[in-house]
């Protein structure tokens, strides 16, 4: 029995659905859009397959609304310059060589809907709508299945063929909490993610990071999987122990998970990506430091960590800012507690706060890092949701205005030089200590702090 239904359109994307369909094509939209309305939850990605037109007709079809650009030459997907539409035609895949791209597509357009759609990778992106008529087209029960909350694989013999399809199938466990079949773990598990380029494992494990309530759901499916061990910094942390009255919710790597589960509450678009990397490699250095005499100990796995959290990354070939602010979070994210502890001046946050700010870090991010990092364990006062370390963190931010910047310099070369100083060597070690004086004693006064620090300017005698 065929099913209807009304998904919501833009008005210029039914305008070309409608000349698409008058010049003999018959547009269909396919994968997360259709997906995501079943799910009832709100998607930004559009994508139409337009079967029964050729390339050229379709390209000549689409350029009537504006420009056309081939964003996908091999895989014939094309874009109409200010619409956020992906336009493709259906294709049979070969598998010629290794990894994402190790294919060798021909475009098919008048391939029946069920061919066209077994070559996704799972039941519930394996659904078509048309747009015209408002038909459901699941030859594979994809709405079945996401009713059920299970994932399955639309076509096992060839599931295989994309290894990135372990990691999208880790992130759609998390992001939408179902329940891959036995059979999508073992095809999962016999993946090779080394096949892929370090920038599409990038790209995956954002997506991993930033979409659902439960990242750490993806972590444990691609640990099941044995798929982390091409994480091996995150595979080093399992098992390895921590001190069960800091710790008692197990080892390192359960402690992660949980944590990364708490950053994902944490997210407020702003270096989001960088929350969460700081939040799953902040304990990263673990696993090289951790000693265990009358109490299990990890002394300098802040400083350690830092250096791994970067080299993960760069590996990944994440951008450079990210590499610089994950390692400072991660360096940086016992802060609060211990300058809770040592009962830490003003002078010692204006400092972290301008080492921060060196690598693009607010003290606000950092203090997000640590939340997520205490509340991400089962000690009684994390599981009573109770902080005192953060609060006396936010309020020493708060008091002395630095939880979004550093303090700027109030003393600049310009005011040494007015005071009658020579250029240089001399000056910037004069600089240095202005900057010492103004975080220790929060002046702002430039003379003030120069006479702090040169004493008083010599009075000018009349003649």
């Amino acid at each position: 029995m065929a099913q209807h239904l009304k998904i919501a359109l833009d008005e210029p994307v039914l305008e070309i659905a409608e000349a698409l369909a008058a010049a003999g094509g018959r547009p269909l939209l396919v994968g997360g859009q259709v997906r995501d309305h079943l799910l009832g939850v709100d998607s930004k990605d559009v994508d139409i397959e337009v079967f029964g037109l050729p390339l050229a007709e379709l390209e000549w079809t689409l350029s009537r609304f504006g420009e056309v650009v081939h964003i996908g030459q091999s895989f014939g997907v094309l874009r109409v310059k200010g619409i956020d539409v992906d336009f493709s035609l259906p294709r049979r895949d070969s598998k010629i060589g290794e990894g994402h791209k190790g294919f060798r597509s021909v475009y098919a357009p008048d391939m029946p809907f069920e061919e066209a759609a077994r070559r996704r990778d799972l039941t519930i992106n394996s659904i078509g709508y048309e747009i015209e008529g408002g038909k459901l087209l699941d030859p594979f029960e994809g709405r079945r299945d996401l009713e059920s909350k299970v994932l399955r694989a639309t076509d096992p013999l060839h599931f295989s063929e994309d290894p990135l399809r372990g990691l999208r199938v880790a992130g759609f466990a998390a992001r939408f909490e179902m329940t891959p079949t036995a059979e999508l773990v073992a095809l999962c598990a016999k993946l090779d993610l080394a096949e892929l380029s370090p920038e599409r494992i990038f790209e995956e494990m954002a997506k991993i990071l930033l979409k659902p309530k439960r990242p750490s759901i993806a972590f444990e499916f691609l640990r099941e999987t044995r798929l982390l061990r091409f994480f091996p910094e995150l595979e080093a942390m399992i098992n390895v122990e921590q001190d069960p009255d800091w710790h008692p919710e197990g080892d390192v790597y359960l402690h992660t998970l949980m944590v990364i589960d708490e950053a994902a509450s944490l997210r407020k678009v702003d270096d989001d990506l960088a929350l969460m990397y700081g939040a799953l490699l902040h304990d990263v250095g673990k696993p090289g430091t951790t000693s265990q005499g009358s109490r299990i100990r990890s002394y300098g796995h802040d400083f350690e960590g830092a250096g791994i959290a970067k080299r993960f990354l760069t590996r990944l070939k994440a951008p450079s800012r990210l590499v610089t602010q994950v390692g400072a979070l991660v360096r940086h994210h016992l802060a609060p507690g211990l300058y809770y502890q040592m009962g830490a001046r003003s002078k010692a946050y204006r400092k972290l706060a301008r080492e921060l700010e060196s690598a693009d870090v607010t003290m606000e991010l950092l203090l997000r890092v640590a939340s997520a990092d205490h509340f991400g364990r089962t000690t009684e006062d994390a599981l009573a949701r109770v902080y005192p370390a953060g609060d006396w963190f936010q309020s020493q931010l708060e008091s002395l205005d630095i939880e979004k910047a550093a303090p700027r310099d109030a003393v600049l070369g310009k005011h040494l030089l007015a005071r009658g100083l020579s250029p240089g060597p001399r000056i910037g070690e004069i600089l240095e200590r202005c900057r010492e004086v103004q975080d220790e004693t929060g002046l702002s006064d430039p003379q003030q702090i120069i006479d702090h620090v040169l004493g008083p300017a010599p009075e000018k005698q009349d003649r």
